[in-house]
């Protein structure tokens, strides 16, 4: 039973490499593209759903009106989501041609306020591409340059981008940044793979043809959160060979981690929710389910050692493979976002990243609650 348990163990240990190694090969070889030349015609909507952004909707505006890109051929839209605070005063005063403001005052209960937003400004939209951010980030001048050069240069339907954190204050912040920019990595080696499995809304472009083709948010309406993956999963089964992603420094947003346990708990439960949501379980199911067993499988043996020491044996092998197969693939991905520094807090993560795992990830099978923007949705 012992010997099974252990050789169940390294088995795991040895998947969890390979899983590794696949996506470090798809990071790898996902290169950055040329400086974008663009034909100068493709109209562009930047939808910013947003809800009691008055912190921060000043600077994301006026970097979005200093793009590179031609003004003449980029609008604003900002879908308000009964906001309390004075977000839209502060986008009103700029008094730009550009910027056009949706209020959402929806009278009935929703559980998904940001799709509605979404599905609202891109009604009201002629432009044959939407490019989403979030009201809390920030981007650099060539950002829609990028991803429109991008976008034509491979006649694609849905273009994910990279995020990353930035100003981070704190040790606990910094050890966000590792795992935040893990889950870029990995989301953007899967699309290069051609397994279109995770993208951020946070930074996301896709035509507007292509929204009305697959009938925008239906069938996942109902869903707090996934106007990011779910849609992606959407996008994907009409046209898999028609996503990108996007592996520019000029294309990164940048936002802010979590600044408390608290707040951290309640996004990645929200991100967690959308697994048992997929309509095609296949791949991401197969990575989930890997991941979680590996994951216990470590404190099981560091338990079961006290009673069987070889355990302890087969958990140090265990340990030492993930060591290996975490940094590489994670100072990979830090080195893109110039964040090389940060791979000194890897042990930190490492020992607090199978409690997280899961904690999280029963979570997300189970389907509870959790808070967003100061509502409780499910």
């Amino acid at each position: 039973m012992i010997t099974a348990f252990s050789i169940i163990s390294i088995a795991l240990s040895f998947f969890y490499l390979i899983l590794l190694l696949y996506f470090l090969s798809g990071w790898v070889k996902t290169k950055t593209p040329v400086k974008p030349v663009t034909d100068r015609r493709v109209t562009v909507s930047v939808l910013l759903p947003v809800r009691n952004e008055s912190a921060n909707i000043e600077g994301l505006i006026r970097d979005i009106l200093e793009q590179s890109y031609p003004a003449s051929l980029t609008e604003i839209i900002l879908i308000d989501d009964q906001s309390t605070d004075d977000t839209v005063a502060k986008a009103l005063a700029f008094n730009s041609p550009q910027i056009k403001i949706i209020r959402l005052d929806e009278s009935e209960t929703l559980n998904s306020y940001k799709k509605k937003a979404i599905s609202v400004a891109i009604a009201q939209s002629d432009a044959e591409l939407i490019i989403m951010t979030d009201g809390d980030c920030r981007v650099g001048k060539e950002w829609v340059s990028s991803i429109v050069g991008f976008y034509q240069a491979n006649n694609l339907k849905l273009v994910s981008a990279p995020v990353s954190f930035f100003r981070e204050k704190s040790l606990f912040e910094r050890l966000q940044t590792i795992e935040f920019q893990y889950l870029i990595g990995v989301g953007g080696a899967a699309i290069l793979h051609g397994k279109p499995i995770t993208c951020n809304g946070a930074n996301l472009a896709y035509t507007r043809e292509v929204f009305h083709e697959v009938h925008g948010f239906e069938d996942i309406d109902d869903i707090a959160s996934g106007d990011d993956e779910l849609f992606l999963h959407k996008v994907a089964a009409k046209y898999p060979e028609q996503i990108g992603f996007l592996k520019d420094p000029r294309a990164i947003v940048h936002t802010y981690a979590k600044e408390t346990l608290g707040e951290f708990i309640e996004q990645r439960k929200r991100w967690a929710s959308n697994s048992v949501k997929y309509k095609d379980k296949g791949m991401m199911m197969w990575i989930v389910g890997l991941v979680f067993l590996f994951n216990l499988s470590l404190p099981l043996n560091l338990l079961a050692g006290f009673f069987v020491p070889v355990l302890w044996k087969t958990l140090l092998v265990q340990i030492v493979m993930k060591c290996i197969a975490d940094g590489v693939f994670i100072y990979a991905t830090l080195r893109f976002f110039d964040k090389r520094r940060y791979i000194f807090y890897l042990p930190i993560v490492e020992i607090c990243y199978t409690l997280y795992i899961l904690t999280i990830g029963l979570y997300g099978f189970m389907g509870g609650s959790y808070s967003w923007k100061g509502r409780t949705v499910r």
